[in-house]
C-alpha cells in the first residue's frame, strides 16, 4: 500500500489570474459569441478566459503561428516542452503519417531553461492570454530545479509537469510510477509559487491510479494524455521508419483512448482536468467536457488546420447554450452512463 505523503500544499500565496482572465478581454471570446455564455474556466488556482489552449510541441514558440492564430483569443498557450540543458533531439525520421494520425519521435528538441527565459519569454509575455510551460527534466532535482527557477517569473502563468514523453530515456518514469509521480508534484508544488498541471501518460495499467497520485501531490489539474506508443515500418527493407524505432501516436486515432482515460481520471479525483487527444473539431471539445475535462489542448490538428482552435471558439457558446448551460462548468462531467 502506498502512504499518502505529507506534504505543505500553501506555502505559496495564489497567484492572481492573468489580465486577460480577469479582465475576459474581448479579443480572448469568439465572435459573435452568445452573451449569456460565459466560457471563464478554473483550474485550480489558475483562471483561463475560455478552455481552448494549444497543446505543447504542436505550437512551437508561438512565433510559428502568430501569422496564422490571433494569439490573444486562445485560452492559453503551452510552448514546446523545455529541458535544463539544450537538447538536439533524435536522430530522422522524426515524424510519420499514419493512416489516422501522426507518430512523432522529436526526442524534446528545445534551447534550454536560460535561453527560453532569456529569448522566447519576453515574447510571449507579449500576448494576451495564459502562458502555461512545459517542463522536462531527466531526475526528480532537475525538474524541481526547473520549476523553482521559473517560480519568480511573472510571464509564466502556470507550469506543467511532462512525466510522459515516450520519446526520451527515463521520459515516462515520473509517469508510471505513482510515488515518484506524488513526490515529484509535492515537491515542484512545494518550489514553485505557480499553478502546477502534470501531465500524464496513456502507457499505464491503471489511469485512475496515476491521477489520483498527482492529485495527492498537490497538481491544481491534470493534462491528460500524452502520446501512445507506437511504430511504423517499411517492410520492403525491413527497417523501421523513425529514426528512435519507436515514437508517440497523436491525432484521431488516439481521441477514444483519451476520452476513456479523462472520464476514468474524472471519476477518481476531483482535481480539474485538461484532455488532450485527437481533438479537432467543435464536437471532440463537447465530448472531452462532458466526460469531465474543464479545459482542452489541440495538438496535432494545428499542423495541417492551424486555425481549428479558433474556429472552435467561434461555435462553442452556442453549443454549451444548447445544452441550457450558461457556463463551461455547468457540463463539465455530465455524462450520463447506464450505471448512472
Amino acid at each position: 500500500m502506498r502512504c499518502k505523503l505529507a506534504v505543505r500544499r500553501d506555502s505559496w500565496p495564489a497567484r492572481p489570474p492573468t489580465p486577460v482572465a480577469n479582465a475576459l478581454s474581448a479579443t480572448a471570446q469568439p465572435k459573435n459569441a452568445p452573451a449569456a455564455v460565459d466560457l471563464t474556466v478554473q483550474l485550480g488556482r489558475l483562471t483561463l478566459a475560455n478552455p481552448v489552449l494549444v497543446a505543447s510541441g504542436t505550437f512551437g514558440y508561438a512565433r510559428e503561428m502568430e501569422s496564422l492564430v490571433e494569439l490573444s483569443r486562445l485560452g492559453g498557450i503551452l510552448p514546446k516542452t523545455i529541458t535544463k540543458e539544450l537538447r538536439k533531439g533524435n536522430a530522422p525520421w522524426r515524424t510519420v503519417e499514419t493512416a489516422a494520425g501522426m507518430l512523432n519521435s522529436i526526442g524534446l528538441d528545445n534551447d534550454g531553461i536560460d535561453l527560453f527565459v532569456q529569448h522566447h519569454l519576453p515574447y510571449l509575455a507579449q500576448q494576451r492570454t495564459a502562458i502555461i510551460v512545459s517542463i522536462a527534466g531527466r531526475t526528480h532535482n532537475e525538474f524541481v530545479a526547473m520549476a523553482a527557477q521559473l517560480s519568480d517569473e511573472e510571464a509564466v502563468d502556470a507550469i506543467e509537469l511532462n512525466i510522459s514523453c515516450p520519446n526520451v530515456s527515463g521520459g515516462v518514469d515520473f509517469g508510471t510510477d505513482p510515488l515518484l509521480c506524488e513526490r515529484l508534484v509535492a515537491a515542484c508544488r512545494e518550489a514553485c509559487r505557480h499553478p502546477i498541471l502534470a501531465k500524464l501518460t496513456p502507457n499505464v495499467t491503471s489511469i485512475a491510479e496515476m491521477a489520483t497520485a498527482a492529485a495527492e501531490g498537490g497538481a491544481d489539474a491534470l493534462s491528460l494524455i500524452n502520446t501512445c506508443q507506437g511504430m511504423a515500418i517499411d517492410w520492403r527493407k525491413r527497417r523501421p521508419l523513425l529514426g528512435n524505432v519507436i515514437g508517440g501516436l497523436s491525432g484521431p486515432a488516439i481521441k477514444p483512448i483519451a476520452l476513456r482515460a479523462v472520464y476514468q481520471a474524472a471519476q477518481a479525483t476531483n482535481k480539474p482536468i485538461v484532455g488532450i487527444g485527437g481533438i479537432a473539431t467543435l464536437d471532440d471539445v463537447m465530448e472531452f467536457l462532458v466526460a469531465g475535462a474543464s479545459a482542452v489542448q489541440l495538438g496535432t490538428v494545428n499542423f495541417y488546420n492551424p486555425t481549428a482552435s479558433t474556429d472552435i471558439l467561434d461555435a462553442l457558446p452556442a453549443a454549451i447554450a444548447e445544452l441550457g448551460a450558461k457556463t463551461v462548468a455547468e457540463i463539465v462531467g455530465t455524462l450520463v452512463t447506464r450505471d448512472s
